[in-house]
C-alpha cells in the first residue's frame, strides 16, 4: 500500500480546493427547497466551480468503466444513501437530502458531504431524521478527534463506531462504502472504514489527508445498487444521512480543509492550520 504524503505547499493547495467545496455546498444547500429539482441544485454547484476556475472531482468519474457520473454533485434523497444522480426529481417538504461535492484546484482535490431536510425551517422535518443527521455529523467529529500523528486508521474507525453504538437509536452504519485517502486523486489509499476491524491498519502521519465520511441509516447497514450503476439505496427502505470532510494532519495539528474555519470551532488544541 502506497499512501501519498503531502508537503505543506501541497496541503495549502488542497485547502484552496476545500474552500471551493465549502462554498459550493453552502450554495447548493441554500438552493434545497420544495419544488426545486436535484438537477437545478447540481447546476448551482457547476456555477460555483466555474466562478472559481475549479474542475469537478465527480463529473465523468467512472468513465473507464463505461458509466461516467453525469453530475458535479451526488444528490441522494431519503432512502438513497450515496451516489444519487441529479435529475428531474422534484424535492418535497420533509425530504432528506444528502449532497456530496468535490472540486479540483491546481490538480488537488477536496471532497465533503452534508445532509439536510427540505423545509425544516418551516416545521416539515421528522424529528427522527433530524436526530439521524445530528448523529452522523457528530460521528464524523468523533472520528476526527481520534486522529493523531503516529496513531492508526483503526483509531478513527473505532471512534466512529463507538460513538454510533453509544446512541440509543440503533443506527445502521454502511460497510461497503468507506472514507478514503485524498490528494492528487479523489480516491486513494488508505480506506477509512466507519466500523472497527480487528486487524492492523496503516499509521497516521504528517502530510496525510483523509476524507472521513460516516454514512448512517435509520435501519440496517444493508444496501442495494440501482440499475443506473450509481445510486445506492437502503435495502429496508430506511432514510440515510451522510457527513464528510477532507481532513489533513499538518506539522501543527489537524486541519479540516473543507470547513470554512478549518475546524477550529470543534478541534480546540488539536487545530493546526498551515499559514500561507
Amino acid at each position: 500500500m502506497i499512501i501519498e504524503l503531502k508537503s505543506a505547499a501541497e496541503l495549502r493547495k488542497m485547502r484552496r480546493a476545500g474552500l471551493v467545496v465549502a462554498q459550493g455546498l453552502d450554495a447548493m444547500l441554500a438552493a434545497v427547497r420544495p419544488g426545486v429539482t436535484t438537477a437545478e441544485v447540481d447546476a448551482v454547484g457547476r456555477e460555483v466551480l466555474a466562478r472559481n476556475n475549479a474542475r469537478s472531482s465527480f463529473l465523468g468519474y467512472g468513465e473507464e468503466y463505461g458509466s461516467p457520473f453525469p453530475g458535479v454533485a451526488c444528490i441522494s434523497t431519503n432512502n438513497e444513501l450515496v451516489h444519487g444522480i441529479p435529475g428531474e426529481r422534484v424535492l418535497e417538504p420533509g425530504d432528506v437530502v444528502s449532497i456530496d461535492f468535490g472540486a479540483i484546484v491546481e490538480g488537488w482535490h477536496g471532497d465533503a458531504a452534508r445532509t439536510v431536510i427540505v423545509g425544516a425551517e418551516d416545521g416539515h422535518a421528522d424529528p427522527a431524521d433530524e436526530a439521524l443527521i445530528a448523529a452522523t455529523r457528530e460521528a464524523f467529529w468523533a472520528g476526527v478527534l481520534a486522529m493523531r500523528d503516529g496513531g492508526r486508521i483503526g483509531d478513527i474507525s473505532k471512534a466512529i463506531e463507538g460513538y454510533v453504538k453509544g446512541l440509543r437509536a440503533g443506527y445502521g452504519t454502511l460497510r461497503e462504502y468507506t472514507g478514503h485517502g485524498i490528494g492528487s486523486e479523489m480516491h486513494m489509499e488508505p480506506d477509512v472504514p466507519n466500523w472497527h476491524r480487528r486487524r492492523p491498519t496503516p499509521r497516521l502521519s504528517v502530510g496525510m489527508a483523509l476524507a472521513i465520511e460516516p454514512m448512517l441509516t435509520r435501519g440496517t447497514h444493508q444496501t442495494l445498487e440501482l440499475d443506473d450503476d450509481w445510486t445506492v439505496v437502503s435495502r429496508d427502505g430506511s432514510n440515510g444521512s451522510h457527513w464528510e470532510n477532507t481532513v489533513a494532519i499538518t506539522e501543527h495539528g489537524l486541519w479540516v480543509l473543507t470547513e470554512h474555519d478549518g475546524g477550529a470551532s470543534r478541534l480546540g488544541e488539536l487545530f493546526g492550520p498551515l499559514s500561507d
